[in-house]
């Protein structure tokens, strides 16, 4: 029992070593694009990137090693612009807002409605629609909130 103990993690890392295959595209006679990690006639093999950096590289460049830092090179808006941008965003977020509310009232009155039926019962598609509706307008309600 112990041996297996100390041979556990000796195979979580086997387990989690990078596996490096070829992978293939091939053009069927109908032009047909397939890609594929089995080699076939007709196929040829496609170079790709590793996603990891290779062995001393460093992961990302100087230029961006720190969270919340902007590249040099990044373009800048203007103030007056960006104000601009965040009135226009605040006016959409707000006629959607009215237009979800309204929505919302829609949906409050036919569930209502349908409570009040002598014959109906109300519907889940009901319930759920308002539901739908009340989500909405949180969602928007906490995007103007984050516009201030």
């Amino acid at each position: 029992m112990t041996r297996l103990l100390h041979l556990l993690p000796l195979g979580c890392a086997l387990v989690a070593a990078p596996v490096q295959a070829e992978l293939y595209k091939c053009v069927g006679r109908d032009g047909h694009l397939t890609y594929t990690s089995i080699a076939a006639r007709g196929c040829k093999v496609l170079k790709l990137e590793s996603s990891r950096p290779a062995a001393g590289a460093p992961s990302r460049p100087a230029a961006q090693s720190s969270a919340g830092t902007t590249p040099a090179d990044f373009p800048r808006v203007d103030p007056a612009t960006q104000r601009a941008r965040d009135s226009d965003r605040r006016r959409i977020l707000e006629s959607e807002l009215a237009a979800e509310l309204k929505q919302l009232e829609q949906a409050q009155a036919a569930e209502q409605a349908a409570l009040r039926a002598p014959q109906g019962q109300a519907g889940q598609s009901l319930a759920e629609r308002r539901a739908l509706h009340e989500r909405n307008v949180a969602a928007i309600r906490r995007e103007i909130a984050n516009l201030r």
